[in-house]
């Protein structure tokens, strides 16, 4: 499953954030992937994708960076897979 997580840099720190990713990683444990991420340019917030079958995955990961971010966690389709869920109910 994949979720859209909206990162919030704890005091608008994002030097913060960069710093401990260049010194220990991402910090997700085996088995929630990265897909992807997007820096707001006043750099307040990070757009992320992240990917995983086991939500607690998510909540270590959060647990990583909890001092740093806060965080919202959204469950995501994509509008491919969206519009084929869609597509046999248009014409019922």
């Amino acid at each position: 499953m994949q979720f859209m997580v909206i990162e919030r840099f704890r005091n608008r720190d994002a030097k913060a954030v960069y710093r401990r990713f260049r010194e220990q990683g991402r910090g997700a444990p085996e088995g929630l992937v990265y897909v992807g991420s997007w820096i707001e340019t006043n750099f307040d917030r990070c757009f992320q994708i992240m990917e995983c079958d086991d939500a607690r995955l998510l909540q270590q990961w959060v647990a990583f960076w909890g001092d740093l971010v806060e965080f919202e966690i959204v469950p995501v389709v994509s509008s491919a897979e969206t519009r084929a869920t869609v597509e046999p109910l248009l014409d019922a």
